[in-house]
């Protein structure tokens, strides 16, 4: 275990970390071939973060020098998928490497890549920023022959931002009293596709443009915890015993935008419609949280999750499109369904991804191995929170194939590539769908 630890000015932040992640850092400082990089994992507040978890970044077998250089793309491609697994009240806090250079030699490299982290991260988030959010982020040096640490951190929200010294302090429990606030929701979305070629080749960016809009109605959402609307400055009690689990079950209320749609006619390209349910939990810290946190922590993750959902389908159906061609059809797809695993020793903590319909709890396993570096076994996977839909032929769907029309311009269509009547995709336990159509 690492026994020298750096301590910083008191005026920095202070890092409650777990005793695992120091075994975690120990281990590969033994294993030691040449520089390692990885993530922090964790929770931030106003007065302390909590870092729970830390992963390494996967061997990139593409690279030559990946023995002897830092990749800063691939440590930032690889914060980016583990931040899709991470359920509300997770997220990546920082970076860390291994290195037996000295601690000043590496700030230029760890400034870069929390940089690079925290920019494709956030460009991936829906959510408008609050006024509490934490912007720094840590970085960690340790010295793989003396086990030294060195912690800094920098605010990724300042271009000009300077290293800070920050307190790493390792304790045992420090998840183990945590709470979790779990709800399920109902999701009902029309997003129109205009006919206008901006747009239309990049159908991406006009779903996230209007799942924008979706996540600012879940911003405003009343959230219920255990049927009660709490202040938000009341405290929500967390486990009085380590390793005692306290829950809470949530509701959330949502109201359709009451803006005016402008009475003006306009071509239409096409539609996109996601339906059904989704399971979302957050975990809070046992520092006293308030309402207003989990009530935050858990829309935030409702939005990511159905956000993370509609991409890695469009990212699936991109690769489909060159199979795609031919006259108008109707086509059905299966976006991923949310599947949770524990993660051990730290109490009431979960991870979770995303199965497809023809994936095996074996390749999830695989992903949780090359992603987070945890040893997972399928049967300690949770896959009863959501249930992969069965077909649910609908009446539009049946009237929709029965029709024709001359095929549109290909490029209009870049995730299918021709006209389509109907494409319907569906997700979880209450049959969620997402229709795709060509107007």
């Amino acid at each position: 275990m690492m026994k020298q630890r750096f301590s910083a000015f008191s005026m920095g932040r202070s890092y409650i970390v777990e005793d695992a992640v120091e075994g975690y850092l120990s281990k590969i400082c033994s294993q030691l071939a040449g520089p390692v990089t990885g993530l922090l994992i964790g929770q931030s507040s106003v007065q302390r973060d909590f870092v729970v978890m830390a992963t390494r970044t996967p061997q990139n077998d593409e690279s030559a020098d990946a023995e002897k250089s830092v990749d800063k793309e691939w440590v930032s491609e690889h914060a980016r998928q583990v931040s899709r697994m991470l359920p509300g009240g997770l997220s990546v806090l920082g970076v860390f490497i291994i290195s037996e250079s000295d601690a000043k030699d590496t700030l230029t490299t760890l400034r870069q890549l929390v940089f690079s982290v925290e920019d494709l991260i956030s460009s991936e988030q829906l959510w408008m920023p609050a006024e509490d959010d934490v912007t720094d982020c840590v970085t960690l040096h340790v010295n793989p022959k003396t086990r030294k640490t060195v912690c800094r951190t920098f605010d990724v929200k300042d271009p000009k931002s300077v290293a800070k010294p920050a307190d790493w302090k390792y304790q045992s429990g420090v998840c183990s009293s945590w709470a979790t606030v779990s709800c399920w929701l109902s999701i009902d979305l029309v997003v129109p596709l205009t006919d206008n070629t901006t747009c239309t080749r990049n159908m991406d960016d006009c779903l996230k443009e209007e799942l924008k809009v979706w996540a600012q109605q879940v911003e405003r959402g009343v959230c219920l915890i255990d049927g009660k609307k709490l202040p938000e400055e009341s405290e929500i009690k967390t486990g009085q015993k380590k390793n005692v689990r306290q829950t809470y079950t949530a509701q959330l209320l949502i109201t359709p935008n009451k803006l005016m749609v402008p009475d003006v006619v306009q071509g239409c390209g096409g539609c996109v419609s996601i339906r059904g349910a989704i399971h979302s939990r957050a975990f809070l810290h046992s520092n006293k949280p308030k309402a207003k946190l989990a009530e935050k922590l858990l829309k935030r993750d409702i939005v990511s999750t159905v956000a993370t959902r509609v991409q890695m389908l469009l990212e699936d159906l991109q690769t489909q499109n060159e199979e795609n061609k031919g006259g108008r059809q109707t086509e059905q797809f299966f976006p991923p369904r949310r599947v949770f695993c524990p993660v051990k020793p730290t109490g009431p903590l979960s991870v979770c991804d995303y199965q497809f319909r023809d994936e095996g709890l074996s390749e999830m396993t695989d992903r949780f191995k090359e992603m987070l570096d945890m040893d997972a076994a399928e049967e300690d996977l949770d896959t009863t929170q959501e249930m992969i839909a069965e077909v649910i032929e609908s009446e539009a769907t049946a009237e929709a194939s029965k029709e024709t029309a001359e095929p549109l311009d290909p490029e209009r269509n870049s995730y299918i590539g021709v006209a389509m009547a109907t494409v319907v995709v569906l997700l979880a336990s209450a049959a969620s769908m997402l229709y795709l159509s060509d107007v």
